[in-house]
């Protein structure tokens, strides 16, 4: 599908969503290894268990400023009075149960960090550091192993599903449509 700028995107972008827009074509499926970028993905990619990424993009800047800019290590120290003041901040998403995950995976993914040098080692270790090219899944078996892998470590809301969405979104998994004029392995 062709949009007013004459481009064609994937199908799932919104064209009357500038946020939307913009994140499909500047962030969505480019490789990232900022580990303060792939825990800021991470967190919001567990909040959208159940939800669509339209909901969770919409509310990245009040997720920023409420989860003090995904500072690892502030976020490791929050306690039950930050947690509390996070479910009540109309702002964001205020589940409980994802709340403490992306808590308890801060202290997580800095146990990575420690193990691997850094998380962004940790997750494209299993591809060698190669992106892979595929479209049309909502997971693998790469995500099933990842996956398992995170729960086996003790993170929370990182089912298949969901670090299949996180990988395409930080580019270790290449997914945009064949029609899309970002998809530079087909164009």
């Amino acid at each position: 599908m062709r949009w007013k700028d004459g481009k064609s995107r994937c199908w799932w972008a919104n064209p009357k969503n500038e946020k939307y827009i913009h994140y499909h074509d500047a962030e969505w499926g480019v490789p990232v290894y900022d580990d303060h970028k792939l825990f800021e993905m991470l967190v919001l990619e567990s909040f959208q268990a159940g939800l669509s990424w339209e909901c969770v993009l919409n509310k990245r800047e009040a997720f920023r400023k409420a989860f003090d800019d995904f500072d690892l290590e502030t976020v490791c120290t929050y306690d039950e009075k930050k947690i509390a003041s996070l479910i009540e901040n109309p702002e964001i998403i205020r589940n409980r149960l994802k709340i403490q995950a992306a808590v308890n995976n801060a202290k997580v993914f800095r146990r990575l960090q420690e193990e691997y040098g850094s998380f962004s080692d940790y997750l494209w270790h299993w591809t060698n550091g190669e992106v892979i090219y595929e479209m049309g899944k909502s997971s693998s078996p790469l995500s099933d192993a990842v996956s398992k892998d995170l729960k086996r470590r003790g993170m929370k809301f990182v089912g298949t599903t969901i670090i299949y969405a996180y990988m395409q979104a930080v580019g270790v998994i290449f997914s945009h449509d064949e029609e899309c004029f970002l998809n530079v392995k087909m164009n």
